[in-house]
């Protein structure tokens, strides 16, 4: 293959990629991929991130939770805020510094995120019901490896 004709491929693949990534976007959002039966589009995308990031992290402050989520700290505050009210989180003062607060998933909290977490993956397998174990790992995989480009590009890791 020639070198022009290996450039034309890969500006093919690339702009095939692209056209998917799109797409795959405008279908995430349109399915909000938010699972099957009553859970179903009942928690929207950014409490099921915090949740889930307290579930994996552990009580974190709002410093600390933002910087692990990649998003401003006021972002954070603003978002967790429903979930204080609804009792989905917990929020006390820091033991090392009374002035700071730390977020701590509550047990219905705990309970909620399972509920989300079980619609979603009920979704996963029936949208993915014809793949193999090894197509469902090697998407995954890369799936992570992308998103953890796109976070990378985004703090300035990655040339523009």
């Amino acid at each position: 293959m020639s070198p022009e004709s290996t450039a034309h491929h890969t500006d093919q693949q690339l702009d095939a990629l692209q056209h998917e990534v799109a797409t795959f976007a405008r279908r995430a959002e349109q399915t909000r991929l938010a699972g099957v039966g009553p859970a179903r589009n009942s928690m929207d995308r950014a409490a099921y991130l915090l949740l889930s990031r307290l579930d994996q992290d552990g009580p974190a402050g709002v410093k600390a939770l933002a910087a692990g989520m990649g998003i401003d700290s006021s972002t954070v505050t603003r978002q967790v805020a429903p979930l204080v009210e609804s009792g989905l989180v917990h929020r006390t003062a820091d033991p090392d510094d009374g002035r700071a607060v730390v977020l701590q998933l509550s047990p219905r909290g705990t309970a909620r995120l399972e509920e989300v977490r079980a619609s979603r993956c009920t979704l996963m397998a029936l949208l993915t019901e014809d793949w193999s174990e090894e197509e469902r790992e090697s998407f995954r995989t890369l799936l992570t490896r992308f998103n953890t480009s796109v976070a990378d590009w985004l703090n300035g890791s990655l040339p523009e």
